[in-house]
């Protein structure tokens, strides 16, 4: 597998488009679209959260009742969300334009919304803009960068990744975009992503390939502790590779598993890498947990912990808020046999063993602390299980950026 240039265009049979539709932002593009003229299979992963926007009812809604999908329809600015039957009307009528315009069945067009909760969409800059799209589309690298830099919102940059992998003796590539800087938590971050491949594979197998992956990767993502009402994440499989279709697991699905795997943990460094206001992405690592879900349990406590963050933006290594992060988890251990060690390009330092402070030099913690990606690893000596999470710091420009959103 090889890292390659591009995003959602990478794999073959893709097209994509951004264009400015006047939605909420000024002399910037606001929605995209992300097609494929043969039919794709697709599967997808929503918030956990009560309060869900219209359009993840109606992607929802699609994905579980029809075979096929062949376009999205995404805007920034404003959410579609707690909009009741008149944001829900508007999923269903953009789905219907769309599907008239790019002649293809109306219940083959997904919709996702991000922006400010509560305002109603001006649906008819949004018919607009689909008729844009069309125009504008197309299957190039920069086609597919147009569209992430699109979907933005609070980002700072456009996210995008792809990877070339074999599979069935056929090349075969999967690509993806994302936003989320913001309202980013685990169970299922506050995001969008979209994930494209020329992979052919069975509906439920990519499903339960998408499933499985999400626990290790964007649930291990938090910014500020706010679950969205409109985390969203599709895949697409067309088929393009050519490769005899994955419908049984073995040795193609888990290839297949692994590629997608890379997508999604490199989109889930770049969210936490991007958070708002951030000046470094803040990963913690546990290693030799009793089980795989105290693994999981105890990192995402260490970089959800305000105190932690505040710490890492500070570069000072104030240790006892990681090992109070570890205690309040709700996963029992002996804080007397933890090891922490803070990592960054600038060199590795132990600073804590057996739950004592080593007698570190803070002048070079502190320079460690300094770079802009920090691990902070957590050796907990009680097994053999392991995970990681990603976060970042916490700034006074998080309070900027979130005291006048809406204005």
């Amino acid at each position: 597998m090889k890292q390659i240039e591009g995003g959602i265009t990478a794999a073959k049979g893709f097209e994509a488009a951004g264009v400015n539709a006047g939605i909420k932002y000024k002399n910037r593009n606001d929605m995209a679209i992300i097609y494929s003229e043969k039919p794709c299979v697709a599967a997808g992963v929503f918030t956990t959260n009560i309060v869900k926007a219209a359009p993840v009812l109606w992607d929802r809604y699609l994905i579980d009742h029809f075979d096929d999908m062949h376009a999205v329809i995404i805007n920034a600015g404003i959410a579609n969300a707690c909009t009741g039957e008149e944001g829900m009307g508007y999923c269903k009528q953009t789905s219907e334009v769309a599907g008239k315009i790019l002649n293809i069945d109306s219940n083959s067009v997904a919709v996702a919304s991000t922006g400010v909760i509560g305002m109603q969409l001006p649906i008819d800059r949004i018919i607009n803009g689909i008729s844009l799209l069309k125009e504008a589309k197309g299957d190039s690298l920069e086609h597919g960068h147009m569209a992430a830099q699109s979907i933005m919102t609070t980002d700072t940059k456009p996210k995008e990744i792809a990877f070339k992998f074999e599979v069935g003796g056929k090349t075969a590539i999967i690509g993806g975009m994302c936003k989320g800087s913001g309202m980013i938590h685990p169970n299922m971050c506050t995001m969008l992503c979209f994930i494209t491949t020329d992979v052919a594979i069975k509906k439920s197998l990519l499903a339960e390939a998408l499933s499985n992956d999400v626990v290790d990767t964007f649930n291990m993502v938090s910014v500020d502790g706010d679950t969205s009402t409109n985390d969203t994440v599709l895949v697409m499989a067309n088929g393009e590779a050519g490769n005899a279709i994955i419908e049984n697991k073995g040795s193609d699905y888990d290839v297949f598993c692994r590629a997608l795997h890379a997508v999604m943990e490199g989109i889930s460094k770049m969210i936490a890498g991007d958070g708002e206001g951030c000046t470094c992405l803040f990963e913690c690592k546990v290693v030799n947990a009793n089980t795989k879900e105290n693994a999981r349990t105890l990192a995402k406590s260490v970089i959800t912990s305000n105190l932690t963050k505040a710490a890492i933006f500070g570069h000072d290594a104030n240790w006892g808020r990681i090992l109070c992060a570890l205690g309040y988890s709700g996963v029992n251990f002996d804080p007397y046999k933890v090891d922490i060690f803070f990592e960054s390009k600038a060199g590795k330092l132990k600073i804590v063993e057996n739950g004592i402070s080593t007698g570190y030099s803070e002048e070079k913690a502190t320079e460690i602390l300094s770079q802009e990606y920090v691990t902070a690893l957590c050796d907990m000596k009680d097994g053999a299980e392991e995970a990681t999470a990603w976060g970042c710091d916490l700034t006074y420009e998080y309070v900027k950026i979130n005291g006048d959103y809406r204005s």
